[in-house]
């Protein structure tokens, strides 16, 4: 078993601008280390690997309740959208996301970190063609805690 990169990232609880089209551009292409550690790193890197070896890749997100999970998920969907430069750029991360089922509105729980904590897991498997374009994506969703129901 290898591990890869492991990045720990923040969350500030504020809009930071490090996330927008030229942040993306300026890692593309970039080798691990040459730019300061960020998740648009972790989603180069993954992406030149699958590339280079056409072997399946995988990003962990995790952490505590209010870390920034899904914000964090929705940055690289948006990098691999973009560096893709698939046809589907058209906000491929907002129809995944969309994609969640409605029981999560009443999964949902008040915790001291998080107004809106999800009480599920997400696992989000993207599909890119033989050009490394974005085809499609799965998302499967998965109750953690029924207590909390």
């Amino acid at each position: 078993l290898a591990v890869g990169i492991i990045l720990v990232a923040i969350n500030p609880y504020k809009q930071l601008p490090i996330y927008g089209d030229a942040i993306i551009h300026a890692y593309s292409g970039q080798n691990m280390g040459d730019m300061d550690p960020h998740i648009f790193a972790v989603a180069e890197e993954a992406y030149k690997q699958m590339a280079r070896n056409n072997k399946n890749q995988s990003i962990i997100v995790s952490g505590e309740s209010g870390a920034g999970k899904t914000v964090s998920a929705r940055y690289t969907m948006r990098y691999f959208a973009t560096v893709s430069k698939s046809s589907s750029n058209a906000r491929v991360e907002d129809k995944v996301l969309a994609s969640n089922p409605i029981t999560e509105a009443v999964g949902n729980a008040k915790t001291t970190r998080n107004d809106n904590s999800s009480r599920f897991g997400k696992y989000t498997e993207i599909s890119f063609d033989r050009s490394y374009q974005i085809i499609g994506a799965n998302m499967r969703t998965y109750l953690l805690e029924k207590s909390r129901v």
